[in-house]
C-alpha cells in the first residue's frame, strides 16, 4: 500500500541520484572483471573475453566465484561502459546441498543454451535485491538494463537467512527482461522486502514464462504476457497481463489495478542462441504469434526458423560500420557482443528476414549525429537485445523504421519486430535527439522497449534546469505506420509529447510513462497555448486506436507549480478506445485531467493515489 510519505522519500531518492552514482565502480575508474575462456567454460570463437559459457562439469564453486566478482563490479555500476553475457550449457548447476546463487547486477546477462528453458536448471536463485545508495537507503527504483532468459530456476535458498529464504528475488525496474524462464520449488516476488524493507520498483516484463504464486508487491506497474501463473498477488498502479493463463481478473477494478486481456493481439517472441545436439552455435527466430495465450515452449517448438552462427557476422566494439553493413548486405546477419560501440553513420538492415540480436546489453552510440540503426520496410526484420544511446552531437532520430513520406508496404504475415530495444539520452553523458524511435512502416511488432531521456546521470550537471537546456530529446516516440503493435511501452522524460501515435489500428499493451521533471518554467512546458503535452497523443486524423492499460506520471520537482492540461490526448472517435488509463501525482506538479478534459487533477492533495478512468469514451 503506498503511503505519501514513502512515496516522496524514495522519489525524491531516485530523483538526487546525480550526485551518488559518481561513486560506481565505473565512475572510481574501477578495472573491468575480464575472464578467460578455459576448457571447462570455452566461447565461440569471436564472441571476445566479456561472454562467458559455462558447462555442466565446471565446479560450482568456479561459477559462483567468476559470478560474484561479475555482481561486486556491476551492482552499483548504473552509468558504466562494462557489458556482460553468462551463457550456460545444457545440463543442471548447483546442488541441493551447494546450491548457485546466482545474482545479477548492470549490464548482465544471464541466459541458458537449450532449445527449452528445461535444459539447463540452476539449482539455487538468479536474483536482483534493493540497491544500496548507502547503508540505510536502500532502493529498486533504478534497477535497470539487466535479463535472465532460456532457463529453469529451481529455488533453493540453503545458506540465507530467513527472510532470504522465502522467495526469488526480482527487484527491477525499466529495461529489465525475464523470458523463457520456469521457476519451481518456490515463490517469485518482484519485490525485496529483506534489504531495507519493500521499496517501490518501476518495472516490469515477463513473458514465455512458466511462474509459481508471484508476489509482485510495490511495483508501479507490470506487463507479463503469454505465460503461465500458479497465483498473483498485489499491485500498486497499472499492473497488465496479455496471454497469461493463470492471470487474475481485472473485475473490481481499480481495486485491484489489474488489466487483463485473454489472448495476446500480435506477438514474437525473442530470438535466442542455443547449442543444437551436435554441439553447434545457432539462434532460434520464433514465429509470429496472433491471438495466443500460454508459454510457446510446451508445445509446437518448430513453429520458426532456425539460424547457424555461421550465418551471423559476429561484431566486436570498435568494428567499422562500414565493414557491419558490408557484411549485412552479404547476407550475414548480425550478432553484437558485449560492449559499447560508437556508430558515426547508419548501420543499415536492407534484407527481409534480418537477424540482428546484441548481447550482454551491446549498445550502440550515436556520433556526430548520426542514426545509429536504420530498418528499411521490408518483412520478418527482427532487432533484438540493443540499446541505444544518443549522443552529443543531435540527431534526428535514433533508431528508424521504414523512410518518412515513403509508402509502407503491409507486412501482416510477418512483421518487423523490435524485442528488448532500449533508448538512452543522456545518463552516462549529454545526449541529444530529436525522437529517439521513428515508426513509419507498417505492421510493426513493438515487444517491450524503455525510450528514456535521463532523468539522473554522470553528466556532470549542476542542476536540472541546465539539464533541460544541454540534455535534448524532443519526443520519445513517434509511430506513423497503420497496424503497428505494442507490447510493454515505457517511455519516459521527454521535453514535448513522449510518444505520438500517427497511424491506423495501432494497439498498445501497457504504457508507462514519467512526464519530464525539468522544465524550469511553465512557459518552458507550453504546447501553444495549451499548459503541458500529454504523455501519450493520439494523431487528430487517426480513426481507430486501442489503448490498454496505462498511466503517466507527474513529478515537476524544477518547478513543482507547473502544469500539465491532459495526461493523454485522442480524437474524439467511437474507433479511439482507451481502456484502463491513469494519472498519479508523485509529489510535485499538476496533471489537471486524465484525458481530453475528462477527469480529476492529479495535484499535491493525493499523492501516490491515481486518478483512474475505466474506459475512454465514457460509457
Amino acid at each position: 500500500m503506498i503511503t505519501r510519505r514513502r512515496l516522496g522519500r524514495i522519489v525524491t531518492v531516485c530523483a538526487a541520484l546525480t550526485g551518488l552514482v559518481l561513486t560506481s565502480a565505473a565512475s572510481a575508474g574501477a578495472q573491468p572483471v575480464t575472464h578467460t575462456p578455459s576448457a571447462s567454460h570455452p566461447a565461440p570463437a569471436g564472441f571476445g573475453p566479456n561472454v562467458t559459457v559455462f558447462d555442466p562439469s565446471t565446479p560450482v564453486g568456479e561459477i559462483q566465484a567468476v559470478l560474484d566478482a561479475t555482481y561486486a563490479q556491476q551492482v552499483g555500476n548504473e552509468m558504466g561502459t562494462q557489458r556482460y553475457a553468462y551463457y550456460f550449457k545444457p545440463g543442471v548447476y548447483g546442488t541441493a546441498d551447494q546450491p548457485l546463487q546466482i545474482k545479477v547486477g548492470y549490464y548482465t546477462e544471464i541466459s541458458g543454451l537449450g532449445a527449452n528453458p528445461g535444459d539447463v536448471t540452476i539449482n539455487g536463485k538468479v536474483e536482483v535485491y534493493n540497491r544500496c545508495l548507502t547503508a540505510d537507503n536502500c532502493l529498486a527504483l533504478v534497477n535497470f538494463w539487466r535479463t535472465v532468459s532460456n532457463l529453469t530456476i529451481n529455488v533453493n535458498a540453503k545458506g540465507q537467512d530467513g527472510c532470504r529464504s522465502s522467495a526469488n528475488f526480482w527487484a527491477v525496474s525499466q529495461a529489465v527482461s525475464m523470458r523463457r524462464v520456469q521457476v519451481t520449488g518456490g515463490n517469485l516476488s518482484l519485490m525485496d522486502y529483506c534489504t531495507a524493507g519493500p521499496q517501490y520498483a518501476s518495472g516490469g516484463f515477463i513473458a514465455d514464462s512458466k511462474l509459481p504464486d508471484v508476489t509482485n508487491g510495490s511495483q508501479q506497474q507490470w506487463l507479463t504476457r503469454n505465460s503461465q501463473v500458479a497465483g498473483w498477488s498485489n499491485g500498486v498502479w497499472n499492473q497488465v497481463f496479455a496471454g497469461v493463463e493463470g492471470a487474475p481478473s481485472e473485475a473490481g477494478f481499480p481495486a485491484p489495478p489489474y488489466t487483463t486481456l485473454e489472448k495476446t493481439p500480435v506477438s514474437r517472441e525473442k530470438p535466442y542462441l542455443f547449442v543444437d545436439a551436435r554441439g553447434s552455435y545457432a539462434v532460434r527466430v520464433p514465429a509470429v504469434q496472433r491471438n495466443t495465450s500460454g508459454i510457446s515452449w510446451s508445445a509446437d517448438v518448430g513453429r520458426g526458423r532456425t539460424i547457424p552462427l555461421s550465418d551471423f557476422y559476429v561484431a566486436k566494439p570498435g568494428d567499422a560500420v562500414a565493414k557491419i553493413n558490408s557484411m549485412l548486405a552479404r547476407g550475414k546477419n548480425l550478432l553484437l557482443t558485449p560492449g559499447v560501440y560508437d556508430i558515426p553513420r547508419s548501420i543499415e538492415i536492407k534484407r527481409p528476414g534480418t537477424v540482428v540480436l546484441g548481447q550482454g546489453h551491446a549498445t550502440l552510440t550515436a556520433v556526430n549525429g548520426s542514426t545509429p540503426l536504420k530498418i528499411a520496410d521490408v518483412p520478418g526484420v527482427v532487432v533484438a537485445g540493443v540499446t541505444v544511446d544518443a549522443g552529443l552531437t543531435k540527431s534526428k532520430v535514433l533508431v528508424q523504421v521504414g523512410r518518412p513520406g515513403q509508402d509502407a508496404w503491409g507486412r501482416n504475415s510477418d512483421p518487423t519486430t523490435l524485442s528488448d530495444l532500449y533508448f538512452r539520452v543522456g545518463g552516462p553523458h549529454i545526449g541529444k535527439t530529436a525522437t529517439a524511435l521513428e515508426v513509419n512502416a507498417d505492421d510493426v511488432l513493438i515487444d517491450h522497449t524503455w525510450v528514456w531521456r535521463a532523468d539522473h546521470g554522470v553528466e556532470g550537471f549542476s542542476g536540472d534546469t541546465e539539464r533541460w537546456r544541454t540534455n535534448i530529446g524532443t519526443t520519445g516516440v513517434i509511430v506513423n505506420g497503420d497496424r503497428v503493435t505494442a507490447t510493454g511501452l515505457f517511455v519516459e522524460h521527454f521535453q514535448k509529447y513522449n510518444t505520438v501515435w500517427n497511424g491506423n489500428n495501432g494497439t498498445t499493451v501497457l504504457y508507462q510513462n514519467e512526464l519530464p521533471y525539468d522544465p524550469p518554467t511553465q512557459r518552458d512546458w507550453m504546447n501553444g497555448k495549451v499548459e503541458g503535452y500529454a504523455g501519450y497523443k493520439v494523431g487528430d486524423r487517426v480513426r481507430n486506436h486501442h489503448l490498454y492499460g496505462a498511466g503517466v506520471y507527474v513529478f515537476n520537482q524544477n518547478n513543482p507549480a507547473i502544469h500539465t492540461e491532459n495526461g493523454f490526448e485522442v480524437p474524439n472517435r467511437p474507433g479511439v478506445k482507451l481502456h484502463h488509463i491513469m494519472t498519479v501525482n508523485l509529489s510535485a506538479g499538476v496533471i489537471d485531467h486524465v484525458v481530453n478534459g475528462v477527469g480529476e487533477a492529479a495535484d499535491t492533495t493525493k499523492v501516490g493515489q491515481p486518478v483512474y478512468l475505466p474506459d475512454y469514451p465514457l460509457s
